[in-house]
C-alpha cells in the first residue's frame, strides 16, 4: 500500500514488496501464502490488585481458554512512548482563554508538573493484540515448488484466495468468535480491527517514526500497487 499524497516524484520500492502480506479486505488480513489472519484489539487488566481468589480465578479461566484451542494464536504486546504534545498545547490554548486567574494558575501548575513527569521518565503506552489464523486445510497439501512460485507471484494466492475467500472468511470468523468469548471467561473485552484499523496499525509497526509527522489518509484514499 502506497499513498499518493507520501509518494514521491521518484518513489523507492514500496513496503508492501518486503511484506509477507499480500492484501489487507474486508477486515481480513491476506498473506501471500493465501492464509488469513484477524487481529483482535484485547483490554487488560491490573492483575496485582486484583485479590487472590480473583487471580486465581482469572488464572484457570487462562488454562481454561488455552486448553480448549485447536489453533495456534498470536500475543502481541506493542509498547510505544505516548506523545502528549498535542494534549499539553490543548491545555495552553484553554490556559489562553480563561478568564478566572485561579483556574488558569492551576492549569499552568498542572502543565509544569505534567512537564516534569515526562522528563522523570518515558511514558509508555501499551496495547495488546491477538492474531487470529486460518491456514486452509489444502495449503498443507501444497509442494515447495508450488509455494516458491506463489512468493514470486503472490497475484497467484490472491486470485486462489479470493475464490473461496467468502467460506474462508466465515470460518476465520467461528473462530474470532470462539477466542472473544474465552477473553471474556476472564473479564478481557475484544474488538475486531476493522480494514482501516488494520492499515493503520502496519503502517504505525513499520514507520514508528513518520507516522508522528505525517498521519496515514483514509482507506479510500490509498492505492494497492500492482502485483
Amino acid at each position: 500500500m502506497q499513498s499518493k499524497k507520501l509518494s514521491g516524484s521518484k518513489p523507492g520500492l514500496p513496503s508492501q514488496k518486503f511484506l509477507d502480506i499480500a492484501e489487507i479486505r474486508e477486515d481480513t488480513v491476506i498473506m501471500k501464502d493465501g492464509t488469513l489472519r484477524a487481529v483482535l484489539l484485547v483490554s487488560s487488566v491490573n492483575f496485582a490488585l486484583k485479590s487472590a481468589d480473583e487471580q486465581n480465578a482469572i488464572v484457570q479461566a487462562y488454562m481454561q481458554f488455552l486448553n480448549g484451542l485447536d489453533f495456534p494464536i498470536q500475543v502481541v504486546i506493542q509498547s510505544r512512548k505516548m506523545n502528549i504534545d498535542k494534549y499539553m498545547n490543548q491545555l495552553a490554548e484553554n490556559e489562553k482563554t480563561l478568564t478566572n486567574d485561579l483556574l488558569k494558575k492551576q492549569i499552568h501548575d498542572y502543565r509544569d508538573f505534567v512537564k516534569q513527569l515526562v522528563q522523570l521518565g518515558e511514558i509508555m503506552q501499551k496495547r495488546f493484540f491477538v492474531v487470529v489464523p486460518l491456514n486452509p486445510a489444502n495449503d498443507k497439501q501444497k509442494g515447495f515448488f508450488q509455494r516458491l512460485t506463489e512468493i514470486f507471484s503472490p497475484s497467484l494466492a490472491i486470485h486462489l484466495s479470493a475464490e473461496r475467500f467468502k467460506k474462508q472468511k466465515f470460518d476465520l470468523g467461528l473462530r474470532v468468535s470462539q477466542i472473544s468469548s474465552g477473553l471474556s471467561s476472564m473479564s478481557l473485552s475484544a474488538v475486531q480491527l476493522d480494514t482501516q484499523s488494520l492499515i493503520e496499525l502496519f503502517y504505525t509497526v513499520y514507520n514508528p517514526e513518520l507516522q508522528e509527522t505525517q498521519r496515514l489518509i483514509d482507506v479510500s484514499e490509498l492505492q494497492l500497487e500492482d502485483s
